[in-house]
């Protein structure tokens, strides 16, 4: 697969005697290899949400050497979130501390070496481009498809990629979208799907999705693999059963079919 572009990947990307020890483990693996770690050291990755599925994601890609992080949340953790959110703590509940700034300080924690960057705020129209601009692809780690959708919108009016997530009880859906390339956002889900009050999740299934999507994230900078363009997955890990089905973008959608209206994914 031919991976993304990176726009700082010609900066110095050498790999430091630091570097080849912390990730050794990964450079070990064929699709990856110095190369895919210099690239991973280079990206800069935004994550929308800093809750269920943005504590694994955020952790991981931190983990795994991704030069710059942006992290955006603006709320504050609460106790019935720790069930899931495994950025934040008691304390960070009891300091009222934005769940961005609570996961700048977990990073920093977990790996000194690359930069990451906070913003509590909510995002909109207005300032989403100055927000995750330099942002390479960004991971939608929300829970609410309003955010989503000014995601979706930014993303395939400036051809970023994204990855998107979504989770309930033991379920979860998963597909990465490439403007130009795939079906939006909008494509698959048209109108803000019902719901009614909170949504029930267990934390693991945060865990596994969370973590997939850092994986995907990883494929993409790195080209490793084939990610899920025009695919969805289904995750039902009460039953341990998982799906995958193609996707094709939507006659006349009102984002994805301006941006290249001739083009089937």
């Amino acid at each position: 697969m031919v991976p993304i572009q990176v726009v700082e990947m010609d900066r110095d990307s050498r790999l430091s005697k630091r570097d080849m020890e912390r990730y050794a483990r990964q450079i070990m693996i064929d699709d990856l290899g110095e190369e895919g770690q210099r690239r991973l050291a280079s990206a800069t990755v935004g994550i929308l949400g800093q809750g269920g599925l943005g504590s694994p994601c955020t952790l991981y890609l931190a983990a795994a050497g991704v030069g710059r992080l942006i992290l955006v949340d603006q709320k504050a953790p609460r106790l019935s979130n720790l069930n899931r959110q495994v950025l934040h703590g008691e304390r960070e509940v009891e300091e009222a501390l934005p769940k961005a700034e609570s996961g700048a300080r977990r990073v920093r924690s977990l790996n000194s070496d690359i930069d990451v960057i906070a913003h509590d705020i909510v995002v909109d129209e207005g300032n989403i481009g100055e927000i995750f601009d330099g942002a390479d692809l960004i991971i939608d780690c929300l829970d609410d498809f309003v955010p989503r959708y000014v995601l979706n919108d930014y993303c395939v009016k400036e051809r970023k990629p994204f990855i998107h997530a979504g989770i309930e009880s033991f379920h979860g859906q998963m597909t990465t979208i490439v403007p130009g390339e795939t079906p939006c956002l909008r494509c698959i889900f048209p109108s803000v799907p019902p719901r009614e009050g909170e949504v029930p999740i267990l934390g693991a299934t945060a865990g596994v999705f969370g973590a997939l999507e850092a994986v995907e994230a990883v494929k993409l900078i790195t080209g490793a693999g084939e990610p899920l363009r025009s695919r969805l997955l289904f995750g039902d890990l009460l039953h341990q059963s998982w799906d995958v089905i193609d996707l094709e973008r939507a006659e006349g959608c009102e984002v994805c079919g301006v941006l290249n209206p001739r083009r089937a994914p």
